[in-house]
């Protein structure tokens, strides 16, 4: 599942490129979603961020995309690979500007460990309708 952003002043640091706690939690926020779309009425939590890897800096005024698919799926726990892209100065191919993987157990109301519930064969998540 795909995601943007756009890169505004208050997503720089002191020397003008994103500051990387911004990229973690839109990584975070964007993985979730594509999990909570994937596995709807499981409650989430993140236990994981792996081989956390910034390629190049991002400058302000960039839109970068986040490209977030599932890696696995345990009986738990679900990972997703998650790369981030940018075109360096608006040039053509995008360049993988970020990369890690991420891991969220399901959880029931007292915070342990439960299985994940796969979502009902006639569950739609379609948006249709949605103002």
């Amino acid at each position: 599942m795909d995601h943007y952003k756009l890169i505004l002043p208050e997503h720089l640091n002191h020397d003008g490129f994103l500051f990387g706690g911004n990229m973690l939690k839109w990584i975070d926020e964007f993985a979730y979603i594509t999990a909570n779309q994937e596995f709807p009425g499981n409650r989430l939590v993140t236990i994981a961020l792996d081989n956390v890897a910034f390629h190049h800096p991002v400058a302000g005024g960039e839109i970068i995309r986040f490209d977030v698919e599932r890696a696995g799926l345990g009986n738990t726990s679900v990972q997703y690979k998650v790369q981030v892209f940018g075109t360096r100065r608006h040039a053509c191919p995008e360049t993988i500007l970020f990369e890690t993987r991420i891991t969220f157990v399901s959880v029931d109301r007292d915070g342990k460990k439960q299985p994940i519930t796969q979502p009902a064969a006639d569950c739609s998540t379609s948006t249709a309708g949605i103002v």
